[in-house]
């Protein structure tokens, strides 16, 4: 697929110039710091070295003393506290951390993961009666419930309380919860917005533990369960998800979760973990526990104390992404079909799909591949309880949920954020959907979105690649939204000779610049069909990250290459001028 690379020019080199000086490094790395909005020595500082104390006090969160308060008296008079999520990674995530740190203080509490056949998404009446039952008097509900009114309306009646700590976008209205905890709320002056939800359980904790004289340090080891939600959710790695996910990683390194620990030793995962890494290795797992059997599992698995418990919930939840990933395979197979049996594809400028037949745990991974694969903003319906159920992905600065959100005449239910959503409808109304999205989608998009960009860092010549440099960069992670690994440009490189294509349509390479003597190993991923130019052409440019790669023990560096551009390819455009 076509690329646009985009190089921004719009610059101080003023300001990059004295925070070079300041911080003793080479201009190149103060432009990356620059482009990351990191300005002066100070805000260096804290990026360089991010520590817990820079942590926003949770109590500037709308609602957080109130919550606390109710807590504290569900405590003192004994009631029983249930803890509910949502079934996906970071809902898991946030009810294995809420309950096992309340566990730790208070044994009257349960955990309760809604079935994604019998109950859908988030908050369900079923959840609501199983705890008037079961006679709890409050629930703490995780990663949902902004939007579920009546839902809580009708716990009202019941006399069970509601907690809720969400970080979806709501509605018009609140529900008419005890508390509502969602920095997305306009009321809301938290500092910050872009929490996980498990990162909102975790301010919950935080305040909690601040109002009872318990040490932030009890704390630490909550934090893996945040790293990976905060991974598995692809919400930005700045502001305080960025401190999170520093000090998750280090935590969940160590191993100490027995959950996480089962979860690498099946997947024969040795080397040191990154937030790539959960996204691929650890997350899938998670999420086909919720998506494919129960959500329960996963919690299970995340809480276990007992290493053999948790060994055999890992090995449940690993023949179940098994089942996934044929499913996915599949699905995503199928897919693809329908789309280039219609005709009038190519027309379109987004992708909405349904049959009935397609299993519901995977569609937003199979929305996910067609996103990638024809790049335009894409929906995925199966059936499910008598509607049209599914979910939406789409591509770099749309807003799919503002989309959905002006066919809402014709949805039962949606919810979500910019680039990820769910939705509800009936199955009378697909047509009618499948219409009203393509309109909405192609007068609000603007045409060079649906073309994937490849935004430049930096153009470098390879010889600026020496050891100080790339270990300052190292410090630059984790990566992620908001913080991406460093894309580079280099003109006029060459391979050694050595290039093949290898695996599944993969690349590799020997790169070398003006000296053949000082060369990198490259791998471009899925692009196989460049060889023979390759073979054709003496010297080319290459967009691309340096990694370190593991292999045996062996630590060696690595191009990732994201484009290559042949002369008669060459096109770059400044960011301002797109």
């Amino acid at each position: 697929m076509k690329k646009r690379w985009s190089l921004q020019e719009d610059v101080d080199r003023g300001v990059i110039g004295l925070l070079s000086l300041q911080l003793g490094v080479k201009p190149l790395l103060s432009r990356i710091l620059y482009l990351r909005g990191i300005k002066t020595w100070e805000k260096a500082k804290d990026f360089f070295r991010p520590e817990l104390s820079q942590l926003h006090d949770p109590f500037l969160m709308n609602g957080m003393d109130v919550a606390i308060k109710r807590i504290e008296s569900a405590i003192r008079q004994n009631e029983k506290i249930l803890i509910y999520g949502d079934y996906d990674v970071d809902g898991t995530t946030a009810v294995a951390l809420v309950y096992s740190f309340f566990k730790s203080h208070y044994k009257n509490l349960e955990f309760y993961i809604p079935d994604r056949y019998l109950e859908g998404y988030g908050i369900s009446f079923k959840g609501i009666d199983y705890a008037h039952e079961k006679d709890f008097k409050l629930i703490i509900a995780l990663d949902c419930g902004i939007k579920s009114i009546d839902k809580i309306d009708y716990a009202n009646e019941k006399g069970v309380d509601f907690i809720i700590c969400d970080h979806h976008l709501p509605g018009e209205t609140v529900p008419n919860a005890v508390a509502v905890l969602d920095p997305k709320m306009e009321t809301s002056k938290y500092p910050f917005n872009e929490l996980s939800g498990c990162g909102i359980g975790f301010k919950l904790i935080q305040a909690y533990a601040q109002r009872n004289n318990i040490s932030d340090e009890s704390l630490i080891d909550y934090l893996d369960l945040v790293a990976v939600s905060i991974a598995a959710d692809i919400v930005p790695i700045v502001d305080e998800n960025r401190i999170l996910a520093y000090y998750g990683l280090q935590v969940l390194n160590n191993r100490k979760r027995k959950g996480f620990d089962a979860i690498l030793k099946l997947a024969a995962f040795t080397k040191k973990l990154t937030i790539s890494d959960i996204v691929f290795t650890i997350a899938p797992r998670i999420n086909a526990a919720g998506r494919i059997a129960s959500g329960n599992t996963a919690v299970e698995l995340l809480i276990s104390d007992n290493p053999a418990d948790a060994l055999s919930s890992s090995e449940e939840i690993n023949n179940t992404n098994s089942e996934r990933k044929t499913l996915d395979q599949n699905i995503t197979k199928h897919a693809f079909s329908m789309i280039e049996e219609d005709k009038d594809n190519y027309l379109k400028k987004s992708t909405v799909l349904y049959h009935p037949d397609w299993h519901k745990g995977v569609v937003g991974i199979v929305a996910s591949r067609l996103t990638e694969k024809y790049y335009r903003p894409t929906v995925v319906l199966t059936s499910s309880n008598g509607m049209a159920t599914g979910s939406a992905r789409s591509v770099k600065d749309f807003d799919v949920y503002k989309a959905i959100e002006s066919c809402s005449d014709l949805l039962e239910q949606y919810g979500g954020h910019k680039y990820a959503a769910g939705l509800t409808l009936k199955t009378e109304n697909i047509q009618l959907f499948i219409e009203k999205f393509e309109l909405i989608v192609s007068q609000t998009i603007e045409d060079h979105l649906l073309t994937p960009e490849v935004e430049i860092d930096a153009e470098i010549k390879l010889v600026d690649l020496d050891a100080k440099f790339l270990r300052i960069l190292k410090q630059l992670a984790p990566f992620g939204p908001g913080n991406m690994a460093p894309v580079f440009l280099a003109r006029g490189v060459k391979d050694k000779g050595y290039a093949r294509v290898v695996g599944n349509n993969h690349l590799k390479l020997d790169i070398y610049q003006d000296d053949i003597k000082f060369s990198f190993p490259a791998i471009a991923f899925n692009a196989g069909e460049k060889y023979e130019q390759l073979l054709e052409k003496s010297a080319f440019d290459i967009c691309f990250t340096v990694e370190e790669n593991e292999f045996n023990g062996n630590v060696t560096l690595q191009f990732n290459i994201k484009d290559i551009k042949f002369e008669h390819q060459k096109t770059l455009s400044p960011k301002n001028l797109l």
